[in-house]
């Protein structure tokens, strides 16, 4: 009998924050920049409510830090912490490129086979 496992929080972790598309949307959306919430919501054309709980959360795990100007809330990647989950990532990418490198090996090969064919067939219609 299969037991329900039961999730993590989304705030445990940086690995369960970016679970959630739209905190991905707004991780890339700060990557070059530091951006008021608001320009975060006009972009992203997110409400603003779930564009400040999704700082909230990034925040909470250190994705993002937050600093004050005047009456506006800053936003900006934290690149250190970040750095786990790209070096996780980047074990998986190394397998799908050499994926990609076998299917286009596999589609180049056919290709080629397919242009043998049509010369054999064009040679013998010419005879």
């Amino acid at each position: 009998m299969l037991h329900p496992v039961s999730r993590a929080a989304t705030t445990s972790d940086a690995f369960n924050a970016v679970a959630e598309p739209r905190r991905r949307d707004i991780l890339n959306y700060l990557a070059l920049e530091e951006r008021p919430v608001s320009e975060i919501v006009d972009a992203l054309r997110l409400e603003q409510p779930s564009v400040s709980k999704h700082l909230r959360v990034l925040r909470d795990v250190g994705l993002v830090h937050v600093r004050r100007q005047g009456r506006q809330m800053l936003y900006r990647t934290n690149a250190h912490a970040i750095r786990p989950v790209h070096e996780w990532t980047a074990r998986f990418e190394r397998l799908w490129r050499h994926q990609l490198d076998r299917i286009k090996q596999r589609a180049e090969a056919r290709m080629a086979e397919l242009e043998i064919a049509k010369a054999k067939m064009d040679d013998e219609k010419s005879k």
